[in-house]
């Protein structure tokens, strides 16, 4: 028995060492700065706007570009759907940029999302589940000077994020708050090859509401990112760390002018 146990953990052993041999890792430095609003419309809808200036060695070189915009539909306070577009621009940057031609390259992608919340005590939680439909741009070869291929890919998505007043009970005006959040995506599909796994990201903030209009938050961000091509036979894990500022805007556009 005890010859078995032993054969059992040096094959476990042997295949974790297979797996590590098979990986090539790097690190980066990378700062993401956003920008996201929201325009209330109606007492159900609204249009969402952002923006994320996405930087490596914390502001120096750019990392990506990602302008999202979306419908929202309010089916109460704790359900959220949204239906939008967002446009990416990835450049090269790292030991191992993502494209293999070492350029910089376009995304289209359509997607879909439910955000739910719910509060337990002091904690705010909020679960957000997304649906991308992603258009990659890919150049057949290395004579192209623009991408001349868009090959379809999907991803899915969930993040889950909590938040607790520093102060008081609850996150109203003024009220100082820190937050902690996760999230890991997984692409699928026939485009999508042996790397399943995207990334995963993790984030641990300090914000604050100045009121129910604006709110800023920033912190410390980890990204872990696994390249879709191989280098050399072997599977590139990016582990980026560094810092995350956040500014959240809300606009209600139903009210009416006041004195006219």
């Amino acid at each position: 028995m005890r010859n078995k146990l032993f054969l059992v953990l040096l094959l476990i052993n042997y295949h974790i060492a297979l797996a590590q041999n098979n990986r090539l890792g790097t690190t980066n430095n990378i700062g993401w700065y956003s920008y996201s609003g929201t325009f209330k419309v109606s007492e159900k809808l609204g249009i969402n706007t952002e923006y994320q200036w996405r930087r490596n060695e914390i502001i120096t070189s750019w990392q990506q570009s990602l302008l999202r915009t979306g419908l929202n539909y309010n089916l109460n306070a704790r359900v959220l759907f949204r239906l939008g577009y967002a446009l990416a621009e990835t450049f090269p940057y790292g030991e191992y940029p993502l494209n293999g031609l070492g350029r910089n390259f376009t995304e289209h992608r359509i997607f879909q999302m439910v955000q739910l919340s719910h509060k337990e005590g002091l904690v705010d939680f909020s679960h957000r589940f997304m649906l991308e439909q992603r258009f990659i741009g890919r150049y057949s070869s290395a004579s192209m000077n623009t991408e001349d291929e868009f090959p379809f890919s999907n991803r899915a998505r969930y993040m889950i994020r909590l938040q607790v007043p520093l102060r008081g009970k609850e996150i109203k005006d003024k009220t100082p708050y820190v937050a902690a959040y996760e999230e890991v995506l997984i692409g699928f599909g026939k485009n999508v090859n042996a790397n399943v796994f995207d990334q995963n990201r993790i984030g641990i903030l300090i914000g604050y509401r100045f009121n129910k209009n604006v709110r800023i938050e920033g912190g410390y961000l980890n990204q872990t990112l696994q390249l879709g091509r191989l280098v050399n036979g072997k599977n590139v894990f990016q582990n980026n760390n560094g810092i995350i500022i956040n500014s959240n805007f809300n606009i209600d556009l139903t009210k009416k002018a006041v004195g006219k």
